[in-house]
């Protein structure tokens, strides 16, 4: 078990508060954050373990926020259900391949993971949408397969995916921004929930961690709700700054693995 004295934990808490502050200041891709800082700032030795623990800290994170916008009416729950529940054999099945990968392979191509959602937040997201969509034979023939891939690749990464879920909504059934934004965290949770369970099955979950997290990911939510508003007005060039930020981390991860690697 990984020793938890008082400089771990603080540095565990910091971890979560920094993740909580990112996804609240600009709605997605800082959860992608916590197995890096597990391993390379708390100090965790097996890959496997920090992205187990780090998907138990993202589904209790998403099904908190889950839970607001479910009581603001946010989430269309037929159409988030039916990508949710068609992925999560997808997410079983990622999982189930990663946990017999090397560990430092993995943090390689989770760094490209981390890439490719840096890369993602960089393009404006200017869609209208239709506020009124209801599910149909049409969008489940869209959504079933998307959500098969996409848990896959959540299961596999051990992150949320909600770089891949909130588009995959949005092109299978058309909804807005928002609501695809709200109904991807049905997604999430399950996902994040499917692969910890899974990676749990082999020893490979911290739920002490996951705990330390959920808690700093609270505080930090808290002032990244306050930092939202101060970037309100430079939204896009703040969002930016944070998608390089992401690039640089990813750089990182993968010079690290790699010579581990090479070792």
């Amino acid at each position: 078990m990984f020793g938890l004295d008082p400089a771990t934990l603080a540095l565990a808490l910091a971890s979560g508060a920094l993740v909580g502050l990112f996804l609240s200041a600009f709605g997605g891709g800082g959860s992608v954050l916590a197995a890096p800082l597990l391993v390379y700032v708390v100090g965790v030795q097996d890959p496997h373990v920090a992205i187990g623990t780090s998907a138990a800290s993202v589904a209790a994170t998403a099904l908190i926020s889950l839970i607001g916008h479910a009581r603001a009416h946010n989430v269309k729950w037929p159409c988030a259900s039916v990508f949710a529940l068609s992925g999560l054999a997808g997410s079983l099945a990622g999982s189930s391949v990663a946990k017999l990968v090397n560990g430092q392979a993995l943090l390689l191509a989770f760094a490209f993971a981390m890439a490719a959602i840096a890369l993602s937040m960089f393009r404006q997201r200017e869609f209208a949408g239709n506020p009124d969509v209801h599910l149909t034979r049409a969008f489940m023939i869209r959504l079933v397969p998307l959500g098969l891939l996409v848990g896959f690749a959540a299961g596999f990464f051990g992150i949320g995916g909600g770089f891949l879920i909130v588009p995959g909504l949005l092109y299978a059934t058309g909804m807005t921004i928002g609501a695809a934004m709200a109904s991807s965290l049905v997604s999430v949770t399950i996902f994040g929930a499917a692969t910890s369970a899974n990676y749990a099955l082999s020893g490979y979950v911290d739920l002490r961690l996951a705990a330390i997290l959920v808690a700093g990911g609270f505080l930090g939510g808290l002032i990244g709700h306050q930092l939202a508003k101060y970037l309100a007005s430079r939204a896009l060039l703040a969002r930016r700054v944070f998608a390089a930020f992401i690039l640089v981390v990813a750089a990182y991860v993968a010079i690290q693995a790699g010579l581990a690697l090479a070792a």
